[in-house]
């Protein structure tokens, strides 16, 4: 999410002055590593490199999936998984039954778990949690709250939901557990709005947040008095990149340990050094290109994309196996519906459609001309109401396959016979377009097209929850309405039998499909890489398929991550490497110099 700036420099001598300053500014960074590099008897240090800044350090707020990785780190959930099969597990809730008739919840809450500034977690923490999400409606979490009409405490250790319903995702909750004796202070409003949740934070997880620079770097301190064990480490640092090859490069120069969104293209390299593991894994969730489909009269989204017959025909213009061949360079899966296959077992979540869209641009046209969107004037566009139809694309400028893959839809569908508007903007741009608001204060989404992808639960209420009717203005970005499937949405979280539950989500899967809010693209591969010479102790998640961190959903290598052997190094650097940067640094230094003071102009020139 940074910016490159650049600043032009005058040429000839000014060239060799800008020379000196960037090795000087050069060696000044160097040297910085090397004093944030303490030694072994001080503090073990990990440092992590990712190319997503987190965007909000408040849970209310914050939504991008760095910002979920560090949450995961600094808070607990009631219950969490099991890393080798994300089977639910117990977290800060050691053991818990449910009523006969699926109503109610009661959780034993672990009475070893302190927060950070070493007061006790208790129930009546959770209850505080979970009842002000419900009271005070709060967005970030309420499609989690489904059915819970509050949570009572008998004891210290002891909540009890009450559900209005049976709820089929409850140990499935992805709800950071809150200190009440320091978010109950804070008014309802800044909860959701302004409350930035600045460092140190305050939690009850294996680690801390005690600073953040934001487009420079997150650091966490271990909590060495985490109910769960101390972690072995002393620091995670995580660094943010804009550029991934960067990133890749520093990892072989061992000033990173780890790294996360590493270029397919550097893959095999990594992978082929003694000391780094280099692999994809496919995690939950989806790239799409979505549609703004809001029916409100104050939207800027062009009209045209409200008719589902339009966004339908527009599933032929896609490509999907040339987008993963060019834009992600042969790795992922092509989309289908909204949950992925070969995921998830007993049961299977994905519905398979019986005749999935395939590309072919002639049957876009003779789609498109069924459904009235013809070229009455032949100038090569279509026509909505009389007007060319034009529409805005956006791909994301922090990812280089949301970019290749917009290029390509662009001269697919102008060949279909639309205006396409190209441009390449930030997330933050893009969430401000998706979730905009006129003077009126009346939501107006401001956009028709996008490329961005989502993470899943493990459980797939999530996935399905963002296109309810419910979450518009909220989690929803396509801003889709239809009420069949915010009725089986309802009805699937309250049916406990898995496959009469499957049932209902094959059946919402089928409505979407057909109605096509979006278009998924692909089930991406993420790519990771780690340096197993120096540290033991990565844990794949799930077991021997998974990535060993930045799933957001499990920290067992946070807490297994111990050094390989007693010389190794603490802070991630490589010394020797810097070092000779350094003397390299000196000697061209000296040389420059040399050559401005032989060709230093008279007093009166100027640069």
């Amino acid at each position: 999410m940074q910016r490159v700036f650049r600043r032009r420099s005058h040429r000839g001598k000014a060239f060799l002055l800008a020379l000196v300053v960037g090795l000087l500014a050069a060696l000044s960074v160097t040297t910085v590593v090397l004093a944030e590099s303490p030694s072994p008897a001080d503090k073990l240090i990990l440092r992590a490199g990712w190319t997503n800044d987190p965007d909000n350090l408040n849970p209310f707020i914050g939504y991008e999936s760095s910002s979920y990785e560090v949450w995961r780190l600094n808070y607990n959930l009631l219950t969490g998984w099991d890393a080798a099969t994300l089977e639910p597990a117990p977290e800060l809730a050691e053991s818990w039954e449910i009523s006969d008739d699926g109503k109610v919840w009661t959780f034993k809450i672990r009475q070893d778990a302190t927060w950070q500034d070493g007061e006790p977690v208790t129930a009546k923490d959770v209850a505080w949690t979970f009842n002000t999400i419900i009271e005070e409606e709060l967005s970030a979490f309420t499609l989690y709250t489904e059915f819970i009409e509050r949570v009572e405490t008998p004891d210290d250790y002891t909540a009890r939901f009450i559900c209005s319903q049976p709820k089929a995702n409850m140990l499935g909750l992805w709800v950071f557990i809150l200190p009440e004796h320091i978010w109950g202070k804070i008014p309802a409003k800044a909860l959701a709005e302004t409350f930035a949740n600045d460092p140190p934070i305050i939690g009850s997880g294996p680690f801390q947040v005690v600073e953040w620079k934001k487009g420079e770097f997150l650091r966490m301190e271990a909590n060495k008095d985490y109910w769960g064990g101390a972690p072995t480490i002393d620091e995670v640092i995580f660094q943010t990149y804009n550029n991934s090859d960067t990133m890749a490069q520093d990892l072989k120069a061992g000033a990173l340990d780890c790294a996360w969104n590493i270029p397919t293209a550097q893959v095999e390299p990594l992978d082929a050094l003694p000391d780094v593991t280099a692999h994809g894994y496919t995690p939950v969730g989806m790239d799409e290109l979505g549609f703004n489909c809001y029916e409100g009269e104050a939207s800027l989204g062009h009209p045209v994309l409200r008719d589902p017959a339009f966004r339908r025909a527009l599933n032929y213009a896609v490509d999907k196996e040339q987008i993963k061949q060019i834009a992600y360079s042969g790795f992922g899966i092509p989309g289908l519906s909204i949950i992925q296959p070969d995921k998830y077992t007993d049961p299977d979540w994905h519905w398979q459609p019986p005749e999935p869209y395939e590309f072919d641009l002639e049957k876009a046209k003779s789609e498109l001309d069924a459904a009235g969107y013809t070229d009455e004037d032949g100038d090569g566009v279509r026509e909505y109401e009389g007007e060319p139809i034009t529409l805005r694309l956006y791909a994301r400028s922090e990812s280089a396959e949301s970019q290749k893959s917009g290029k390509l839809i662009t001269g697919w569908f102008e060949q279909v016979g639309l205006d396409i508007k190209y441009e390449v903007i930030d997330d933050g741009v893009l969430g401000d377009k998706q979730f905009n608001y006129n003077d009126d204060d009346e939501f107006a989404p401001d956009f028709d097209m996008f490329i961005w992808g989502w993470g899943g639960d493990i459980d797939p209420n999530f996935i399905l929850s963002i296109f309810t009717t419910a979450q518009i203005e909220s989690w929803s970005d396509c801003n889709w309405s239809n009420e069949e499937y915010d009725e089986l949405f309802s009805e699937q979280q309250r049916t406990i039998d898995p496959d009469a539950r499957k049932q209902i989500i094959d059946r919402m899967q089928e409505i979407w499909y057909e109605e096509s809010p979006y278009i998924i693209l692909q089930y991406p591969d993420n790519f990771e890489a780690y340096n197993t010479g120096k540290w033991t102790g990565w844990t794949r998640s799930p077991a021997e398929v998974g990535s060993v961190w930045y799933n957001a959903t499990v920290y067992d290598t946070y807490l297994n991550l111990k050094p390989n052997t007693e010389t190794a190094t603490s802070g991630g650097s490589n010394t020797g490497l810097i070092v000779g940067i350094i003397v390299g640094a000196v000697v061209v230094i000296g040389i420059v110099l040399l050559i401005l003071l032989r060709r230093r102009p008279k007093a009166t020139e100027e640069v």
